[in-house]
């Protein structure tokens, strides 16, 4: 796939393809990685993106709880030293 490198304001950039956006799960207001690689441009969609709203829903909503409580087992009960 080819992309031409266009002027947007004072700088320049290439348009991708919704294509290429879908397939990565990107929309407008996503951030991105950017990386050199062997002569090379890598792009790499942002890990965990919208994790923090996300968890900040679950607390209103009272859902972050644990699932398992603590729990010990036979090394933390003998051979555990502080």
């Amino acid at each position: 796939m080819k992309a031409n490198i266009i002027n947007i304001g004072n700088s320049q950039g290439i348009i991708l393809p919704s294509m290429l956006l879908r397939q990565l799960k990107l929309s407008n207001r996503s951030t991105v990685e950017l990386e050199i690689n062997n002569g090379s441009i890598i792009i790499k969609p942002e890990p965990r993106q919208g994790w923090a709203e996300a968890a900040k829903q679950m607390n209103a909503a009272g859902d972050d709880q644990l699932l398992l409580g603590d729990f010990p087992n036979e090394f933390e009960k003998e051979e555990w030293t502080w």
